[in-house]
């Protein structure tokens, strides 16, 4: 039988497949179709301190391999999600707490709500930055570092994961910086920016004008990524990125990655997480491999 547990940060999931935040809501919706309790962990829909009903409509656009969104971080609020589907989705499967916020005193204040509720915390650090003229946390090196920082001081028992964006100089750098802040692990990359136009209207598809890039297109992209920074830092990585099938998720593992999310295949395939952990027991049996660990960082250049 194949060992697919990984540890990460200290905290043991039954396999590496993780759904990616913002495509799996709190998971009661995918539960009905599937037992989740199948999943390594869960990683939420994106939390902020506040409920937020996201953007305008339409915020949603289809194109060859990849999907464009804006949903807008449509949330509950944390205090909800605490009252209401943590006690839930911890009975079923490790749970990743996805934070967002617009200051550092939302990122401190709501990673202090969830210190020793969560299993793990992941900061979404593509937010504007409101007192910066709107530039995302994630973008420069200090403000990774900065919002790091702050979140970290005020978690005493949860592990901390930084998502990194790609739409950045290095990313690389940007690692560094979130270690150097006090991050447990980075996971990456999140989505890419860009735009969908209806040529008809000669207006952009999505009412936000540009959105968020994923799914099958970005794959061979965000897998050079996840090399890059498994060998810029000593934490843990998690890879994601169009993430579809087994042999995709191994990919990730062989680049560096301990773990991987999947988010896009959710939408075409609603068993697209249950396919992937026994796809990926198939490959390592039929190749003698009896631990799905010792795959991570296993890629020879040539």
């Amino acid at each position: 039988m194949v060992d697919l547990s990984v540890n990460l940060c200290g905290v043991t999931l039954k396999n590496p497949v993780i759904p990616a935040s913002g495509t799996f809501g709190f998971g009661r919706e995918y539960n009905e179709i599937y037992d989740i309790s199948l999943l390594g962990g869960v990683a939420t829909k994106g939390l902020t301190l506040a409920p937020r009903a996201g953007n305008p409509v339409p915020r949603i656009a289809e194109r060859n391999g990849v999907i464009l969104n804006a949903v807008g971080l449509q949330n509950p609020g944390v205090d909800r999600f605490l009252a209401e589907d943590l006690n839930w989705l911890k009975s079923k499967t490790k749970v990743i707490a996805n934070v967002a916020g617009s200051t550092l005193e939302d990122y401190a204040n709501i990673c202090a709500k969830l210190d020793g509720a969560a299993d793990l915390i992941e900061l979404n650090i593509s937010c504007p930055n409101v007192k910066s003229g709107g530039m995302a946390f994630g973008i420069k090196p200090e403000s990774v570092k900065e919002v790091t920082r702050a979140a970290k001081s005020r978690l005493k028992k949860t592990p901390l994961i930084v998502k990194l964006s790609p739409n950045v100089e290095s990313i690389a750098a940007n690692a560094r910086a979130a270690e150097e802040g006090g991050a447990d692990c980075v996971s990456l990359v999140n989505t890419f920016t860009g735009m969908a136009i209806d040529i008809e209207r000669r207006k952009p598809i999505i009412a936000n004008n540009t959105g968020g890039v994923s799914g099958a297109g970005i794959k061979p992209i965000a897998v050079r990524m996840v090399y890059e920074v498994a060998h810029a830092v000593g934490i843990p990585v998690i890879g994601m990125g169009g993430i579809a099938c087994a042999e995709d998720a191994i990919e990730f593992l062989m680049a560096g990655a301990a773990a991987v999310q999947v988010g896009t295949a959710n939408f075409t395939d609603t068993l697209a997480c249950p396919k992937i952990i026994e796809g990926l027991t198939v490959w390592c049996e039929s190749r003698g491999i009896q631990k799905l660990s010792s795959l991570t960082g296993a890629l020879k250049l040539n």
